[in-house]
Parts: structure tokens; sequence; C-alpha cells
């Protein structure tokens, strides 16, 4: 497979697992290499899916790491810690979760390091676990994974297993479409609900606002009707406290 093409991992017929018509529209899940499980995690981030840009890291990473004669257990572990979170989202998760105390619990200077030399106390998965595209598009919460039967039984069948396996670490779900499924998969029993932190705003750069005021890098009276700055701010109190209890 040319490395071209799996730029648009959608585009690429033999990747496709599964797909349905809902409300008129298509949606596909298709696969991209995020089944490695590192049950020695520490901390679980959990965002909503992969997108394109990921899921061709990801792919691109692991035929590199084949090509290059690595095992195929040890070339996803590579490609998916690779391509987690990557692009500008990872800056603003890194400066979040630093904000909020993780790097300290987890004894260092920045969860930056996550990423490489400490990526063996972390482990990186999403909400729909492969990379979800409506008519061909990157899905952003719509149609919702919890009241949507199919989108439902995708959460479960994949990250509630997942999550299951990671009996002692907590879970850090990355905004609210995110900590409504976990929300969900703790009431069927998969986890216990009291190890979900929620409160970070999703690292998107679409969510740009709401991250500058949660780090403090913009006022109040300068943000938008859209962001609420009075759930930002009892949301990072609130893990600010939890850390600390954790510590």
């Amino acid at each position: 497979m040319a490395t071209q093409s799996l730029n648009d991992p959608a585009a690429i017929p033999n990747l496709r697992m599964e797909s349905c018509q809902i409300r008129n529209r298509e949606v596909t899940m298709c696969y991209a290499p995020f089944d490695h499980v590192n049950r020695d995690a520490r901390i679980v981030i959990v965002g909503m899916t992969p997108g394109r840009q990921q899921a061709g890291n990801a792919l691109r990473a692991a035929q590199a790491a084949l090509m290059n004669g690595m095992p195929l257990d040890k070339a996803a572990k590579e490609a998916k810690v690779f391509a987690s979170f990557s692009g500008s989202m990872r800056g603003n998760l890194v400066r979040m979760l630093d904000l909020v105390g993780i790097a300290e619990l987890l004894g260092l200077e920045t969860t930056a390091t996550l990423w490489d030399r400490d990526s063996t106390l972390v482990h990186f998965t999403s909400a729909l676990r492969y990379p979800v595209f409506v008519d061909g598009d990157n899905w952003s919460g719509n149609p919702d994974m919890v009241k949507t039967p199919e989108l439902r039984r995708w959460l479960e069948d994949y990250t509630g297993e997942e999550l299951a396996a990671l009996p002692d670490a907590i879970l850090v779900p990355l905004g609210p479409k995110v900590t409504a499924a976990l929300n969900h998969l703790a009431s069927l029993g998969q986890f216990d609900k009291k190890r979900i932190m929620a409160g970070l705003p999703h690292p998107s750069g679409a969510n740009n606002e709401r991250i500058a005021y949660f780090l403090g890098e913009k006022a109040a009276d300068l943000c938008s009707a859209k962001t609420n700055t009075v759930a930002l701010d009892t949301a990072r109190e609130a893990l600010r406290a939890r850390v600390s209890q954790l510590k």
C-alpha cells in the first residue's frame, strides 16, 4: 500500500470495518492501528475518535515500523503512541494536564514526556476507538454515540471492553461527549465511575477559546457568549482538588 494513499484511510476499501445509514447519512468505521492496550498504565486519556490525520499518522508509523522489521505487537504500540492526539491537540492537552497537576501526580516535570520516554505510564484511546466518518468527514459527535444504537454498540464493544482491562488507572475524558460516553460505560459496570476525572475541554483547535480561558490565557470579559467561563472555572478547580486527593 503506497504511503501517499494512507493520507485518507476512509478512501481505502480494505480498511472499512463497518458502515451504516443513520438519518440518511453514511456513517463508517475504518481500521487504523489503535488496538494496543497498555495494561500497566496509571492514566488513560480518552478522546472522541481518531480523526483522518491521526489515523493516517498511525498507519504510516505502523507501515514504517513493519518495513524496518519490527514485530507486529511492537509496531502497533509505536504507531498508537506516535499518532495519539497528534498535531496541535497534543500541545493543548499537555498544557491543560500540567495545569491541573497530572504531571506532578505521575512524578513528571511535564506530561509531554508521556508520548516518548514515559509512555509506559499512559494509555491513549477514544470513546469510538477506530476512526469514524460521517459522509466522508471526521465524526465530531453527531450522531450522538450514546443515543444512537449503532454507535453505542461500537462504544460498548470496543472501548468498554478495553477500559474494563485497566481496573486501576484514572480516566481523563476530553470534553462533555466523552464524559457522557464513559458515564454510560460505568453504568454498565465496565469500571468504577469514581475513576473518571471529568472537566477538561476537548483539546481540538476548534475549542481554542475555551482552552485559552481554562489555561488562564484569556480573560472572562474577552470571551464570547459560547464560552461558559463559570463552568470552566468550576471544572478546573474540581480537577485540581481531585488530583490533590490522589497525591
